[in-house]
């Protein structure tokens, strides 16, 4: 019996200890938070997995509508262009003077294949904290979020020239 309360002990001494290590690291100040000085490895790591896991638990449920009405495709890219291009990018553009200065680095969306509708109508919806990736479901209904996501699983096949008439086609 005395073994086992000892070891409950030196348990909750060693965790709260380390939570004073955090306290004090955190109070520091020493970490650096500029978005032009990069995380350390191991704190990037633990980001990435924990942005991967939350969006994955919460995305899991959501019902995808059909994606391939060339109107939505339409609509995604038109608000697509007005909302996204500056950090994203699209083609034909492949620079952007925002997209330089964030960190961390929006993904060029050119270059990424869509392949899970439901997380990428989630991070649209609701944004992605410390990332500059903003909430659009405060601004966008579910339709037109959804709408984005049928643009971006087309987007990386598409010629600047289609997405200048897409992105142009309701303005019109």
């Amino acid at each position: 019996m005395k073994i086992s309360k000892a070891i409950g002990v030196g348990i909750a001494a060693t965790i709260a200890l380390i939570l004073l290590d955090v306290v004090a690291f955190v109070g520091s100040g020493l970490y650096d938070v500029g978005a032009d000085d990069h995380h350390a490895t191991m704190g990037l790591a633990a980001i990435q997995a924990l942005r991967e896991r939350s969006i994955a638990a919460r995305a899991d449920g959501i019902g995808v509508p059909r994606l391939e009405d060339p109107s939505k495709i339409s609509a995604g890219a038109e608000r697509y262009s007005a909302l996204c291009v500056d950090c994203h990018l699209a083609p034909g553009v492949m620079k952007s003077d925002l997209s330089k200065g964030l960190y961390p680095h929006p993904p060029n969306l050119v270059q990424e294949d869509i392949q899970d509708a439901r997380r990428a109508f989630w991070t649209i919806k609701h944004g992605i904290k410390m990332s500059a990736m903003p909430a659009w479901g405060g601004t966008l209904n579910d339709e037109a979020i959804w709408d984005i996501v049928a643009f971006l699983r087309q987007m990386p096949s598409m010629s600047p020239e289609t997405y200048q008439q897409l992105s142009m086609s309701n303005a019109n």
